[in-house]
C-alpha cells in the first residue's frame, strides 16, 4: 500500500500529468454543460393553446385552452407558459386571439383591467361618478380597480350675500364626506384603463367608481361649487384587505348639509 500511494503522489506531482488531468476535466465539464444546454432548447414542454378564436374582452374558460409541447428554442417574446395563467383571466378588449394561437402576456388581462368592465360592476339605483385625478392625487399612481377609498371635501367656508357672516368665515374646511368607495376603474386623459399594459407608463386621470343617486349629486354639487374653492380628495384605505369591507356610507351630515344649503333643490 505504501508503494501505491507514493506511486500516486509521483504520478500526481508531475507537471505534465496535472495539465492533462485538468485539460480532461475541462473537456468533459464543458461536454456535459453543452449537452445540457442543447437537451434544453431541444426538450419540448408543455403550453396552453387557443382551441377556439376568442373575440375581444372575453373569459378564457378551460374549454378555450389545450396544451401542446414546443421545443422552448421556439417560445420567442412574452409567451404565457402556464394554463393557470391563461384561464379564468379575459382578453384584452383590443385583442382577436386566433385559433390555434400560443397566448401572450399581452393578450391576457385580469377582469378589472377592462374598460367596458365598469358598466356590469355596481348594484342596481348607483350612478357611475367620474372624479378627477392625477399622479398626485392618486398617491404616486396607488390607486388601483377593486381599492376602497373614501372621499374628503376641502372648501373655503364663505358666505353669500343673502348669508349671515360668522366667525368662520373664510376659512378653510376639510372633512371626510363618504366612505368606503370601491374602485371600478382608473383610466387616463385617452379612457385607456391605467393598469392594462404594464409596459406603458400612463398617467391617471380619473378614477372611476359607483355610488347611490343622492350622493352622486352630493358629489356633483360639490364639484361645482367653484366660488368655494371646492376640491373632492380620493383617500385610499385597507377596507379591502378586509373579509367584508365596509358598506358606503356618508361620513359627515354636518358636511352634507353646508353643501345642500348652498346649492338649489330641483324636484324632477
Amino acid at each position: 500500500m505504501g508503494n501505491v500511494g507514493t506511486g500516486l503522489k509521483k504520478f500526481l506531482q508531475n507537471k505534465n500529468t496535472v495539465t492533462v488531468l485538468g485539460v480532461v476535466l475541462a473537456i468533459v465539464i464543458l461536454y456535459v454543460a453543452y449537452n445540457m444546454r442543447v437537451k434544453s432548447a431541444i426538450n419540448p414542454i408543455n403550453v396552453p393553446y387557443a382551441l377556439q378564436q376568442i373575440s375581444p374582452g372575453t373569459q378564457i374558460t378551460s374549454d378555450m385552452v389545450g396544451t401542446r409541447a414546443v421545443p422552448p428554442s421556439m417560445l420567442e417574446g412574452d409567451v404565457i407558459r402556464n394554463q393557470g395563467d391563461v384561464i379564468d383571466k379575459y382578453s384584452n378588449e383590443d385583442t382577436l386571439i386566433p385559433k390555434g394561437s400560443l397566448f401572450y402576456t399581452r393578450q391576457v388581462v385580469e377582469k378589472e383591467q377592462l374598460n367596458a368592465n365598469i358598466i356590469l360592476e355596481y348594484p342596481k339605483g348607483y350612478v357611475l361618478y367620474n372624479l378627477s385625478v392625477n399622479s398626485e392625487t392618486t398617491y404616486g399612481n396607488s390607486i388601483y380597480p377593486g381599492n376602497y377609498i373614501d372621499i374628503y371635501l376641502k372648501a373655503v367656508n364663505k358666505y353669500t350675500d343673502d348669508m349671515k357672516a360668522g366667525a368662520d368665515a373664510d376659512k378653510v374646511m376639510l372633512g371626510k364626506l363618504l366612505s368606503n368607495i370601491k374602485v371600478l376603474a382608473v383610466k387616463d386623459s385617452s379612457g385607456a384603463a391605467v393598469f392594462s399594459n404594464i409596459d406603458e407608463n400612463r398617467t391617471p386621470a380619473m378614477v372611476v367608481f359607483a355610488v347611490p343617486e343622492e350622493y352622486y349629486l352630493l358629489l356633483k354639487k360639490a364639484e361645482y361649487m367653484r366660488t368655494f374653492d371646492t376640491t373632492l380628495i380620493p383617500v385610499p384605505t385597507n377596507e379591502s384587505l378586509k373579509d367584508e369591507p365596509g358598506e358606503l356610507q356618508l361620513s359627515s351630515d354636518a358636511l352634507k348639509t353646508w353643501i345642500e344649503d348652498r346649492t338649489a333643490y330641483n324636484e324632477t
